[in-house]
């Protein structure tokens, strides 16, 4: 008989978290139980509670014969995504595209604060460790992709890649999946922007310098902090401030146009370096930059909760007050419009000291627009050439 022993709890009735009153505790305390340290050393989460939509949750408890002891430390695992469509829609009025692709789902980087964590929950995994160790890859989404690009009546707008997900992840050394995705973009004239943490992105210098000589492409690079300490516990597998900085650099001297983003800016731990942040990027090279207030919706609260006390608790009730001042009273608000700079005096500092700071640099003084004017149909298989 094994010694390891599990425990099935049936989930209280959740309540959204920008709903529960300012300070209430987590709506599920009983499954919110941090993993021993060494099986997640070098992950952002604390913890690896069962996902909102599950029936059941389950819990390892210790039955006193020290069974935890034997389990092994989380490592990453990559499935197969077999969706049978790439690029994703959206209708968001308050940004600036209307269509994406995640080449992969769940992202080793482990941000703590990464607002996409809940989207595990829909495949019956965990926000916490899951989203950042039990990955999907989507092979075909290159194959996928030009599929689409050929469908009649499809209008080319920019298409935005690493909005959720980041697209230059470790896996992506070996997979290259998105190297193929750049690859078809090219070859049809399609326009594309790019977010990542990752210096990484540099590998495919040769192709987005290409693509940028004819309007098709720009890169923006998250710095999230210079501080190393706070970058490897907060973004524990994501390039270091350094390699980021000199990915902005590389970029640029290749005329790749590329913007910074000091995202997300928490108050009382990293918004002290919005002016350094930018002025380490203008002096990289960057010549547009943008920002966005933290988000925590669903249970990137209570993960973001967890890690601010076992890494700054004494910084803890000094963030999630300001947090709420910028939020109206709470600690998410998701209103169009609102949700990535924020409300009131405190989010009113934060944008203007962010512009004063680009100004002074003189960054943002022309915005890049990419062009549609090179797109051409991917030709389908066993498609007639037209005579005209």
């Amino acid at each position: 008989m094994s010694r390891a022993s599990s425990h099935a709890l049936r989930h209280p009735p959740a309540t959204a978290p920008s709903d529960n009153p300012a300070g209430a505790p987590s709506p599920f305390p009983e499954i919110a139980v941090a993993i021993e340290r060494e099986r997640r050393r070098g992950r952002g989460a604390q913890s690896n509670a069962s996902g909102r939509y599950e029936a059941e949750a389950r819990v390892a408890f210790d039955d006193g014969w020290q069974s935890l002891d034997d389990l092994p430390p989380f490592q990453t695992s990559v499935a197969l995504d077999t969706s049978r469509k790439v690029i994703t829609r959206n209708e968001s009025p308050d940004i600036g595209f209307d269509r994406s692709i995640n080449p992969y789902r769940g992202c080793e980087h482990g941000c703590v604060y990464c607002f996409a964590r809940p989207t595990h929950a829909y495949l019956g995994l965990s926000p916490g460790l899951d989203f950042e160790s039990k990955l999907f890859a989507k092979p075909d989404a290159p194959e996928l992709l030009e599929k689409e690009l050929a469908a009649p009546g499809y209008e080319a707008r920019m298409i935005a890649i690493g909005t959720n997900t980041d697209p230059y992840q470790p896996i992506e050394r070996e997979r290259k999946i998105m190297r193929g995705i750049l690859e078809v973009l090219e070859r049809a004239g399609h326009p594309v922007g790019i977010v990542t943490k990752s210096a990484l992105v540099t590998r495919d210098i040769d192709i987005l310098a290409r693509m940028a000589k004819r309007n098709l492409a720009k890169v923006a690079l998250s710095v999230t902090t210079l501080d190393p300490k706070l970058a490897r516990t907060m973004e524990p597998r994501a390039s270091t401030p350094p390699k980021r900085l000199e990915a902005i650099k590389r970029l640029t001297e290749a005329g790749i146009p590329t913007t910074v983003m000091v995202a997300p800016v928490i108050p009382a731990l990293n918004d002290s370096e919005i002016e350094r942040i930018l002025d380490a990027a203008a002096h990289a090279g960057a010549k547009e930059a943008s920002y966005v207030l933290l988000r925590l919706p669903l249970e990137v609260r209570d993960l973001f909760r967890e890690w601010l006390m076992a890494n700054y608790p004494d910084r803890y009730r000094h963030v999630f007050t300001l947090i709420r001042d910028m939020r109206g009273g709470r600690d998410y608000d998701s209103q169009w419009g609102t949700r990535m700079k924020g409300t009131g005096p405190m989010a009113w500092m934060i944008g203007r000291r962010f512009e004063i700071a680009c100004e002074k640099l003189g960054l943002n003084k022309r915005r890049t627009k990419l062009t549609t004017d090179h797109f051409a149909k991917p030709k389908r298989n066993g498609q007639q050439l037209s005579l005209f």
